[in-house]
């Protein structure tokens, strides 16, 4: 018997609540500023990465890439926002540039897909949650090369999907464990 807590619902809810502010952000509703930062580097940086560590804990690679790499994306996303002073008055560099930006974005969803391709023999759930946000690092690239404002908008749009789909899953797997049953359907994998 496993007697450590599941770290997964955590680093869901890390993921899964950032990436929805963030993406508010993207459709247009709000700036970034400070709660998106604040979110960014402790829910979706430094909770995800505490949850992979323990992921590592349960021997589940899977979980601890994941977790680690995508609460190490926040805490950078962050870094460069202040740095670079976007949402604020200035910071210590100028902005990225965004051709430039597009390819850490790419990068992030190469990553994605390599990763979504590791979801396929797991359940529905996390599979829709990887999808999307490959969808949403391609959809991202393209609107930092084009400087395609409504690129932006719609990956912004998908960004909430995809969110929304990590805080799902969060909330049926503590149902699961809380009631013994399977209370949300997470599309397990014959």
């Amino acid at each position: 018997m496993n007697d450590r807590a599941n770290p997964a619902p955590l680093g869901l809810m890390g993921f899964g609540m950032t990436t929805v502010l963030l993406n508010l952000h993207n459709a247009g509703f709000f700036t970034v500023g400070v709660m998106i930062l604040a979110m960014g580097f402790f829910y979706g940086g430094l909770a995800q990465v505490i949850a992979g560590i323990m992921e590592f804990r349960k021997n589940n690679t899977f979980g601890m890439t994941a977790f680690v790499s995508y609460g190490s994306f926040w805490i950078t996303l962050g870094f460069i926002w202040v740095f670079s002073g976007v949402g604020a008055s200035g910071g210590l560099y100028p902005k990225e540039n965004a051709d430039y930006f597009g390819w850490y974005l790419l990068l992030w969803g190469l990553f994605t897909l390599y990763m979504f391709l590791n979801t396929l023999n797991k359940n529905r759930s996390l599979q829709v949650i990887f999808g999307t946000l490959v969808i949403l690092y391609g959809l991202l690239a393209i609107g930092n090369w084009t400087a395609n404002e409504t690129i932006i908008k719609i990956a912004g749009w998908e960004g909430i999907v995809c969110g929304l789909s990590a805080i799902y899953l969060a909330a049926a797997e503590i149902f699961k464990e809380t009631y013994g049953r399977e209370i949300l359907p997470i599309g397990q994998v014959k």
